[in-house]
């Protein structure tokens, strides 16, 4: 009894599909090992199922041999069209190549924003998660880096500011040891010590208590105008 024709449209039923494209494909794949045998033909055969998982055959396992000849060929044959048309057809053939371009980008962005994703298939969606998390991995690094760097540029100055204070404060000190040693002295021991100092002159007179000496030179030290109040 002959079978009937089958009507070439798509099978609703999920099972039925499934099982269809599992016989189909197998027998696909076996009339391409066969013709590739049998006619030494150079072939590549591809197939994405409706879930996304990919089926494959190449004659000789080179499938990337296979492509680089036939995007060669391509070219050649698109070079010749071409040379063979006319300017305006030149530009028409360019502007929809970059229109084509153009619009695959604008689709990639949506993609990474995560718009119009319906029309990815799975592996399609894998590799958009595995290209994101590694963008995300280097903008984190590149965060962590600059955050470190801030960090150390901090420390510096904190421990620049902390030499500066113990400098300060040995001055202050030195300073406050100079006037209690003034202060224990007699009037004429501290005309002397003024007197000795390598310091130039900045006061002609200082009053110590009830007491007036006019000097020849004083310390810095001693060039703060409250000093003897």
């Amino acid at each position: 009894m002959r079978r009937g024709k089958v009507q070439l449209k798509r099978i609703e039923n999920k099972i039925s599909r499934q099982v269809t494209f599992s016989k189909r494909r197998s027998g696909l794949l076996k009339k391409a090992h066969e013709i590739s045998i049998l006619c030494d033909a150079e072939l590549a055969l591809i197939i994405f199922s409706g879930r996304g998982k990919l089926y494959e055959f190449a004659s000789d396992n080179c499938m990337d041999r296979i492509l680089d000849r036939y995007e060669r060929y391509r070219h050649a044959e698109k070079t010749v069209v071409v040379n063979e048309s006319q300017p305006q057809e030149n530009f028409r053939h360019e502007y929809g190549y970059l229109k084509s371009k153009v619009d695959a980008l604008q689709r990639r962005q949506s993609h990474l924003l995560g718009e119009k994703l319906g029309t990815l298939s799975l592996k399609e969606l894998q590799q958009l998660e595995q290209q994101l998390e590694t963008s995300l991995k280097q903008i984190r690094s590149q965060m962590s880096q600059q955050l470190l760097d801030s960090i150390a540029e901090l420390h510096t100055k904190e421990k620049s500011l902390l030499e500066q204070k113990t400098l300060l404060k040995e001055k202050i000190t030195e300073s406050e040891n100079i006037l209690k040693m003034l202060h224990q002295m007699s009037p004429k021991e501290q005309s002397q010590a003024l007197a000795s100092s390598s310091s130039p002159l900045t006061v002609s007179s200082i009053n110590i208590g009830t007491c007036y000496l006019t000097c020849s030179s004083v310390p810095h030290e001693f060039e703060d105008p409250h000093l003897f109040e």
